[in-house]
């Protein structure tokens, strides 16, 4: 079955990108052709070269990033796990380890190869937002993926190599050339482009519009082929 593509361009440690995929799901779910859609998470990096030290948890580490004091981070992080209840998520960055994502990157890629990205995805954000878990440590990774139904030798296997690095600065890079300096950043159909946190109305509206797009243009380009007698390479046509 042909697809409409919706990129998003994400990291498992941006809070709008997992309250967006909450949103999105729920215009989704009232789209009467959500079985032609295929979500695709793309990689982008909010903290490349981040040094991971799992003893730092997030309230911490944003007061010495930014320079303030404990309880003014910890207030900051209280605001956001009551903004997220709307959406129906429960955080506890209080416990969230501030992780370099480049390997959760690279095992979303694995993922996909296996048509398993959207749950991986989902996995992580709820390990990383909502457990405390890890998501820049191998051995968590593999029993995180072995969670969300990947198969825990192959995704070790994985994980222990340098496999899809490429993949991940690929992703970085059509970002960076397309002019995306923040996200979630979301593009339906090759061309309709949505920055930031959106409500579950304006999704619904832009997958209503640029699905009927892409089904104009499918019958354009598509053509039937009527077979008859032909002459291949290589053959003798006589």
């Amino acid at each position: 079955m042909k697809k409409m593509k919706v990129e998003i361009w994400s990291d498992v440690t941006c809070t709008h990108c997992y309250t967006s995929k909450r949103k999105l799901e729920t215009a989704l779910s009232q789209f009467k052709d959500k079985e032609k859609i295929e979500i695709i998470w793309k990689s982008f990096e909010l903290a490349p070269g981040l040094i991971t030290h799992p003893e730092k948890k997030l309230p911490r580490f944003l007061a010495e990033l930014q320079g303030i004091s404990l309880s003014e981070a910890t207030a900051m992080t209280d605001h956001v796990t009551n903004m997220v209840k709307d959406v129906g998520l429960e955080y506890d960055l209080d416990i969230a380890i501030p992780a370099n994502s480049f390997n959760a990157h690279r095992l979303l890629h694995f993922a996909k190869e296996h048509q398993m990205q959207n749950i991986v995805e989902e996995r992580l954000f709820k390990a990383y937002f909502s457990e405390g878990q890890n998501i820049d440590d191998i051995p968590t990774l593999i029993r995180l993926a072995l969670e969300a139904g990947l198969n825990a030798t192959e995704t070790k296997d994985m994980l222990e190599s340098a496999k899809y690095t490429d993949s991940v600065i690929k992703d970085i890079s059509e970002a960076r050339e397309s002019g995306i300096k923040s996200i979630p950043h979301f593009v339906f159909n090759n061309n309709t482009r949505l920055s930031g946190a959106q409500e579950s109305v304006v999704f619904a509206e832009t997958l209503e519009r640029t699905f009927t797009q892409w089904q104009l243009e499918d019958q354009a380009t598509g053509s039937d082929i009527i077979e008859g007698q032909s002459c291949t390479i290589g053959e003798d046509c006589i």
